[in-house]
């Protein structure tokens, strides 16, 4: 739940650059969703103010500015556009501008680290009980004297070298960088050596990035986009083949009488809603909504536990749209995954 500001730490903001985190820390709000976004948005604007480029489009850990809401050229809207319409296509602007090492969890997490008087059969103890294949040898977690690797204790054995720490350190050209470096500019280096150090803003040890986390981490993020393009799809061959062009039409609100398509492949997601929920407000729209259902010839499927898993989806469809640094949850996923597997039951 988002804190509302008083009206004058609003009105301190406006002319500044700030972090979008401040805004969030001001509304005391961790996770950016439709919810706190369209709330966030609300009070700026009834305070006269709006951010450039939009706060909910940025990385945390991007600047935006503050400016007068009067500012801004006013764009003209449809008259008729639904008024809770905040969707947007995927992936679009939405994603982040800049993706930097700092936004992989596992660079700010912290990590095992020894000191240079550590035994070596306890560095190796600890790599198997903490299962890590990576130790740094610091010192205070600012002085970096080697990293301690399998790879490194193996090449040690093989040159018949004494088993301490010392010998079974990698020593040279060691991989580090910094939380504030892109990201995409350090997958050479994970790629070549399998890790990267990496620092925090005091210049100690944050966290340290391997090859498994980058893939963890994109799964995380690539496979929620390539699930809800699938929905969308499998729902826009349903209705397609069930809907004519004017059905398609009457629930284009968001786009000018002369600009409606017809065209199932321009309905964006809340569409699908109105196409098919009987319980919306709209008393002409619900109507057209039951006849739409009955054209589908889904006898077998419970209507209102569809809509409220359609519902579910655009949900966590819109959080994916407003880009969040953290990893959609695995019980989202799960549900998206399983609506996929219900809708291709049912579209031939």
């Amino acid at each position: 739940m988002t804190t509302a500001p008083t009206g004058q730490d609003l009105a301190a903001l406006k002319g500044r650059t700030v972090p979008v985190q401040d805004i969030l820390d001001l509304f005391q709000v961790r996770v950016r969703d439709h919810r706190t976004v369209h709330r966030i948005s609300q009070a700026l604007t009834d305070a006269g103010l709006t951010t450039l480029p939009d706060f909910a489009v940025c990385g945390q850990r991007s600047n935006v500015d503050v400016v007068p809401l009067a500012s801004i050229p006013a764009q003209a809207a449809p008259a008729d556009a639904e008024e809770d319409e905040t969707e947007e296509a995927l992936p679009s602007a939405a994603l982040p501008q800049r993706l930097l090492l700092g936004d992989i969890p596992s660079a700010r997490r912290g990590l095992v680290s020894v000191g240079p008087g550590t035994p070596l059969a306890q560095t190796t103890f600890l790599m198997r009980t903490k299962g890590v294949s990576q130790v740094p040898v610091t010192t205070g977690m600012a002085q970096i004297h080697g990293v301690v690797t399998w790879g490194s204790v193996a090449k040690m054995y093989e040159a018949g070298k004494q088993p301490t720490l010392d010998n079974a350190m990698e020593k040279d050209s060691l991989p580090v960088a910094d939380t504030r470096q892109e990201f995409f500019s350090a997958l050479p280096v994970i790629r070549e050596h399998g890790y990267l150090l990496v620092r925090g803003d005091d210049g100690c040890l944050s966290g340290l990035v391997t090859a498994a986390d980058v893939t963890e981490r994109f799964e995380g993020a690539a496979r929620p986009f390539f699930i809800v393009g699938e929905i969308e799809s499998l729902l826009r061959r349903c209705l397609g083949a069930a809907l004519d062009r004017e059905t398609i039409k009457a629930v284009q609100t968001n786009k000018r009488a002369e600009d409606r398509t017809g065209q199932v492949s321009d309905l964006m997601f809340g569409d699908y809603l109105r196409l098919l929920d009987g319980n919306q407000t709209k008393t002409a729209m619900a109507e057209r909504a039951n006849a739409n259902w009955e054209a589908l010839k889904w006898p077998n499927m419970p209507r209102e536990q569809f809509i409220g898993r359609l519902k579910r989806v655009k949900d966590i469809r819109n959080r994916i749209a407003h880009f969040d640094e953290k990893p959609l949850p695995q019980e989202m996923t799960d549900e998206l995954t399983t609506f996929a597997k219900l809708l291709r039951a049912f579209v031939s």
